[in-house]
């Protein structure tokens, strides 16, 4: 097996091992929002569908971030929330990764036909507007938490399988691909010990871009009324929930809002501050 230069050197790079601050400040972010997903039944203060103040009630020493529509904690939907959003938005991107970056390793290394139609196939999905689909399907099929993460999933693939093939496209044409092909290695060994270890680095970068667009896309299901059904909480959903409040004066639909918001741009600029490095220690 012949790797290629990898992406990040940690050993020869110490500078990569020190966090700027902004990136710092993003892995925390991160962290905090993991672990209280992982946490949420432990860290919120009150049960997730529990009534304990006034709808639209101000913040208090009880309700930190006050009453949501009907009277329930903020602050626990939002923990809550975490963990659905967070949860779904891992899920999907694991599905659309594993699927759609074995098909373009698959049609990179096969070639021919199969690599004709299954390009074909993806061309033609990639056509229709994402949301259009995935607004056909679950109204037919309902949005259950399975449904959206396949749907979703299915979605995502398409474009991860673009990335995967092109990648994979420039590494099957290498000298030591060749001698593997020659030495009588079989399909699975090639993809696994000299296309994958090769890719690792730029899908790691695409993997978290795909992760930001799972979460704002069920986000943006669950603000139409079609992702995650009450009574469970998920931040685009504590959105549309809320959206009159703003009409009084609160800010309760701005909280889960911001949440998304961090979330996402926390992920968007650790994968820019990894592609810098790559680029750096290239050169």
């Amino acid at each position: 097996m012949s790797v290629l230069p990898g992406p990040v050197k940690l050993g020869s790079q110490r500078s990569v091992l020190r966090l700027p601050i902004l990136p710092s400040i993003c892995t925390v972010v991160l962290l905090i929002a993991v672990a209280a997903a992982l946490t949420a039944p432990l860290l919120a203060p009150f049960q997730e569908g529990e009534i304990v103040t006034q709808p639209f009630a101000a913040p208090s020493a009880v309700n930190w971030l006050g009453g949501d529509f009907l009277g329930r904690d903020v602050l626990s939907r939002i923990i809550y929330g975490l963990r659905v959003t967070i949860g779904v938005g891992t899920g999907i991107t694991a599905l659309g990764f594993t699927l759609g970056s074995s098909l373009g390793f698959l049609s990179a290394v096969i070639g021919g036909r199969f690599d004709q139609v299954v390009s074909r196939i993806v061309d033609a999905l990639i056509s229709f507007p994402s949301m259009m689909i995935a607004l056909v399907v679950i109204a037919g099929l309902g949005s259950s938490i399975p449904v959206l993460v396949l749907t979703v999933g299915l979605i995502d693939a398409t474009r991860v399988y673009r990335v995967g093939r092109a990648l994979a496209a420039d590494i099957v044409v290498r000298d030591f691909v060749e001698v593997a092909r020659l030495r009588g290695e079989k399909l699975g060994w090639i993809i696994f010990h000299e296309i994958l270890p090769n890719t690792a680095g730029p899908l790691l970068a695409e993997f978290g871009i795909r992760f930001t667009y799972a979460i704002l896309f069920i986000s943006a299901l669950s603000f139409l009324g079609l992702g995650v059904q009450p009574p469970h909480s998920d931040l685009g959903l504590m959105v549309k929930e809320n959206i009159q409040g703003l009409m009084l004066g609160d800010y309760t639909p701005i909280y889960p809002a911001l949440t998304i918001a961090l979330i996402t741009i926390s992920v968007n600029l650790l994968v820019d501050w990894y592609i810098a490095v790559v680029k750096r220690t290239r050169r």
